[in-house]
């Protein structure tokens, strides 16, 4: 990380199982920061409620909830009430410790938008991480105080519609992530990622925004930094 030039990593929670294996890693290095919360697509993971995650949270190194979200690529969205629900419970858990959320969305745009909405989310903000989706959604997102993270998949060939919206979206509100260990950016597609590797993502994104790389570096940290406090 350090020798590309990438200041802060986040690890990502998700399930409750794990959880004290990622909250060790985070207070290891102060370079990293951690966040709690169990993933749409673990149906049999162990289901959170608010006071579980609320109690988890309460520890310096963990700077928000989640992931969570919701995912329908695998399943009718009839069949996914519990995915809704455990949604709706890190949203207010998120509320109540006032922390940002992370927020997946996969095939389920809509409802994902909806339920931010309607569970107040916009008074906390968050993230819209590993960002896929059209520039409706990422306008839907922004307005309602989030920013939208790119991963690897910005600088695949194929994604030319995503490079469009990561385009359009307004530098305070704009993020790079790795989504490690998926997902590596070119050139090193199809290799497990790494944090060092982020730095692909920023300069594909200078090239489509027409910025410098140190821009991208230095919006990017900002965000991070106001938005998770570190």
């Amino acid at each position: 990380m350090a020798e590309q030039g990438v200041g802060r990593a986040l690890c990502v929670a998700v399930n409750l199982e794990d959880f004290p294996r990622v909250l060790a890693l985070a207070k290891r290095d102060p370079r990293l920061r951690a966040s709690v919360g169990v993933h749409p697509e673990y149906r049999d993971a162990k289901e959170p409620d608010v006071a579980t995650l609320v109690g988890l949270a309460d520890e310096p190194a963990i700077v928000a909830i989640g992931e969570t979200g919701l995912d329908y690529y695998r399943s009718p969205a009839a069949e996914l009430d519990w995915q809704r629900e455990r949604f709706r419970v890190h949203i207010r858990a998120a509320r109540e410790v006032a922390k940002p959320l992370i927020v997946h969305t996969r095939s389920s745009a809509a409802d994902t938008v909806r339920i931010l909405d309607e569970e107040g989310a916009q008074a906390v903000g968050g993230v819209m991480h590993c960002f896929t989706e059209d520039w409706a959604t990422a306008r839907a997102a922004i307005e309602l105080g989030f920013c939208i993270s790119f991963s690897g998949i910005v600088t695949f060939r194929n994604a030319a519609a995503l490079r469009e919206v990561a385009r359009q979206v307004p530098d305070d509100a704009l993020l790079v992530e790795t989504d490690s260990p998926y997902l590596a950016p070119v050139p090193y597609r199809g290799r497990t990622n790494e944090p060092a590797y982020v730095r692909h993502v920023a300069e594909c994104l200078a090239e489509v925004r027409g910025n410098s790389l140190e821009h991208i570096a230095a919006v990017t940290t900002a965000n991070f930094e106001r938005l998770f406090g570190s």
